[in-house]
């Protein structure tokens, strides 16, 4: 039985950090795995602020994230990444969305690991493939087929993945059902919470 008691009903008006988190929460996993929406409202829920790190790389840059990779290509991308979400470890607890290929750079996922709790959404295949066909902002989608990258990159990416320290699946179910997983999750790992 899942415990609500530390969500009222009207969420958070407070905006008080209710898990009193002494560092970050960091959500990793594939694109289309529901990091930004349920990264936004386990944040509201919480009373943290929210920062997605592929808003704050576009803003830096100047442009959007298709454009820093057709203009400035992958590595510029994943430098400018690294440098992001290393500032974004450095704050106060917020809640922080990655993109799918920044927990497999060994040095930034460390750093994760020692410095935020990192949490891995985890969704089957056809989840995905349902999430990221809505819109055509995803770069590496938009070389061959959908299905045929999605797998490959599940296949490179969820052993790394899996070294996150907590796993939530993010299936078809309701957002706030993966939200409140994720909050008893925190709340039970050890040394992380008040």
């Amino acid at each position: 039985m899942t415990d609500n008691s530390i969500l009222p009903e009207d969420r958070n008006p407070l905006g008080r950090n209710l898990l009193e988190l002494k560092r970050p929460i960091v959500l990793v996993g594939l694109m289309g795995a529901g990091k930004s929406t349920i990264g936004r409202r386990l944040a509201r829920d919480i009373g943290l602020d929210f920062v997605d790190s592929d808003e704050e790389i576009a803003e830096a840059a100047g442009c959007s994230i298709p454009d820093i990779f057709e203009i400035y290509g992958e590595t510029i991308f994943r430098d400018l990444e690294k440098r992001v979400i290393l500032r974004l470890l450095s704050s106060e607890p917020t809640v922080i969305a990655t993109g799918g290929g920044a927990f497999m750079n060994a040095e930034l996922r460390d750093m994760i690991k020692s410095n935020a709790i990192s949490v891995w959404l985890r969704a089957e295949l056809e989840v995905l493939l349902e999430r990221v066909s809505r819109r055509n902002t995803r770069p590496l989608l938009e070389q061959g087929d959908k299905r045929a990258i999605l797998t490959r990159l599940m296949n490179e990416r969820h052993p790394i993945y899996s070294e996150a320290n907590l796993a939530v699946d993010s299936g078809e179910g309701a957002h706030e059902t993966v939200v409140l997983d994720i909050i008893q999750r925190v709340k039970a790992y050890s040394g992380d919470v008040s």
